[in-house]
């Protein structure tokens, strides 16, 4: 059995090669597992992507796909997504002609879309899962080529066939519960907040970080993810900045491009606070792991989805949200109102109708495994 995953969120496809694995274990069976996805983080930097090195260390075939799509701004470079449209289409059909994948999982995007095409085309069953509360465009064009459509929220039932929607909850990788590897070994002397942009990193974040991060680090231990994009080479300056503190400050300032799937288990232990975007994979391992979080929801999310996020746990009281346009002064009040309060941030929890669903990488993976 040959399984194609694809498509643009990473977290939870490492989720669900995981229960390929153990599912095809208990089964006996032999599973063939190959990802198409984007070798480089940015079509105009020829920087390595995150999910072709994590895939790569998993020995599982990589096979970059470039496509195109449709944007909401004009610009030049909106003009060049729409030139690689057809080409996405073209490299797809070479793609599924020459893998003859059994089954296709979609994780949705752009990306996916030429793929779960042809995917149909062709009569190879397609399973896509959607993460958010409002779809995007691509994921409703593609739900509509497949064999089932599984959801995280129930709002988005709304959005989809009723008769091929499931809601199965977000699938969550297994390597963030456990200590795998440190990238850095820490003494908790003060509370540890930690602060990601995602993947990519977030330009937008790492400004409001430079502007309050002396007076962070005569509080607290900062991890900080910031990307490596070579647009702003964000990195390179935070690393500068790095160089000229305090040797104290120094040291408590960790500073990193992105984290590996066996580190994420040891930064996610170790930290008081989360502070980033709120994107659909994110909340959900943050409730799975009951970790409070400061959501800085990305402006320009389809559907204001990181917004909603944000304010489910904001409405739980789990969470706080800042919007990138509010002055960095805030970000730091927000920051040390929620560190002092951070057990009765942790304590909502316990109050919390929680979304995360433990058997969501189970209900998908069976379905593929069964055919329906």
């Amino acid at each position: 059995m040959k399984i194609l995953i694809t498509g643009g969120h990473l977290a939870p496809a490492l989720a669900l090669i995981d229960e390929i694995k153990r599912h095809a274990g208990i089964l006996k069976k032999d599973v063939d597992i190959i990802f198409v996805g984007r070798k480089y983080a940015l079509d105009s930097e020829k920087t390595i992507s995150l999910e072709y090195k994590e895939i790569l260390k998993l020995n599982i075939p990589f096979i970059p796909i470039q496509a195109g799509r449709l944007t909401r701004i004009f610009s030049l470079k909106s003009l060049r997504n729409i030139f690689r449209i057809p080409l996405g289409f073209i490299n797809a059909l070479s793609i599924i002609r020459s893998s003859q994948p059994d089954s296709i999982l979609s994780f949705g995007g752009y990306l996916a879309l030429p793929i779960a095409f042809w995917g149909y085309i062709f009569k190879i069953p397609i399973y896509t899962h959607e993460q958010t509360i409002n779809p995007g465009l691509a994921n409703k064009i593609i739900s509509k080529f497949s064999k089932k459509t599984f959801v995280a929220f129930e709002e988005s039932k709304s959005f989809f066939n009723k008769n091929k929607v499931v809601i199965s909850g977000n699938p969550v990788r297994f390597s963030i519960f456990k200590t795998i590897k440190k990238p850095f070994d820490i003494k908790k002397e003060h509370p540890v907040i930690y602060i990601t942009g995602g993947s990519l990193g977030s330009h937008s974040i790492n400004i409001h970080v430079v502007k309050i991060l002396k007076k962070l680090l005569g509080k607290y231990i900062v991890i900080h993810q910031v990307g490596d994009t070579k647009e702003y080479q964000d990195f390179e300056k935070l690393l500068s900045f790095k160089n000229r503190l305090s040797q104290e400050y120094q040291g408590r300032y960790y500073l990193r491009k992105h984290f590996f799937e066996e580190e994420i288990g040891y930064i996610y232990k170790i930290s008081d606070l989360v502070i980033g975007r709120s994107g659909a994979n994110t909340f959900f391992e943050l409730i799975s792991l009951h970790k409070p979080a400061l959501f800085i929801p990305l402006p320009w999310s389809s559907g204001r989805e990181q917004q909603k996020h944000a304010e489910i746990f904001a409405k739980a009281k789990i969470g706080e949200i800042f919007h990138q346009i509010e002055p960095s002064e805030k970000l730091l009040r927000l920051i040390n109102q929620m560190v002092s309060n951070i057990s009765f941030y942790k304590e909502n929890f316990k109050n919390y109708k929680n979304f995360s669903n433990k058997d969501a990488s189970s209900i998908i993976v069976q379905s593929i495994f069964n055919k329906t």
